[in-house]
């Protein structure tokens, strides 16, 4: 369903529309965010008007007071990233424990139908779990940083696109990562385990790839800090 065009000649609207045009980040709060401004917007446009209900030009002295597109989007930017890379950085925190748990079952399956993973294989997996934690480290210091306790320091303006980086990161972990759980499903004799270690895998891989992605359009945008 496409979304709903302004109605023709409302400034209100029109502004708005352009505005949401700019904004890249999670959807739900870019809704709500443009949703407050229109609140805003109406009362101010009511309080200028001499009328009942606000004419056009009481509707485009209230968005000159507060602001052009230009001068609103990189504030409500600002916090369109922060959320978005919060996400990013609570999403890549979950690989650590689950890449944990998918390789502890694939190795008590295969020890116990008395296999054993190769050295080879083995190192691949110490190799992966070791990229993974580093890029929880970012994640990590993005939380403290955002959360209440860093709330009153100042963030470095980069630090999203590390974190989005970060993300790129564990994803490429998280492929490299079902390709050694294939080649463990080959070596192992519980196939239905080791599938659905994999599979757990894969979605981890699609859905920190899709946050990563975001992440990266909206670091690369102008923001200013409040």
């Amino acid at each position: 369903m496409k979304a709903s065009e302004p109605p023709a000649g409302d400034p209100v609207e029109t502004h708005l529309a352009d505005l949401a045009a700019r904004l890249h980040g999670p959807a739900r709060l870019k809704a709500r965010m443009v949703d407050e401004l229109r609140e805003g917007l109406l009362d101010a446009a009511r309080e200028l008007s001499p009328d009942a209900e606000p004419g056009r030009e009481a509707a485009r002295r209230a968005i000159r007071e507060f602001g052009t597109v230009a001068e609103l989007a990189p504030s409500f930017q600002y916090e369109l990233t922060v959320t978005q890379a919060r996400h990013t950085a609570r999403t890549v925190m979950l690989i650590v424990p689950c890449l944990l748990v998918c390789w502890s079952l694939v190795e008590l399956s295969t020890r116990v139908e008395g296999h054993g993973l190769p050295g080879s294989l083995q190192v691949a997996v110490a190799h992966l779990g070791g990229l993974s934690a580093l890029t929880a480290l970012p994640a990590a210091v993005f939380l403290s940083a955002t959360g209440s306790l860093g709330r009153r320091l100042r963030l470095p303006q980069r630090l999203p696109l590390v974190v989005a980086w970060s993300g790129t990161a564990a994803a490429v972990a998280l492929g490299l990562s079902a390709l050694t759980l294939v080649a463990a499903a080959v070596i192992a004799g519980d196939w239905p385990l080791t599938a659905a270690a994999c599979l757990i895998v894969i979605a981890l891989h699609a859905r920190v790839a899709t946050s990563a992605r975001v992440c990266r359009r909206c670091a690369r945008l102008p923001v200013t800090a409040p």
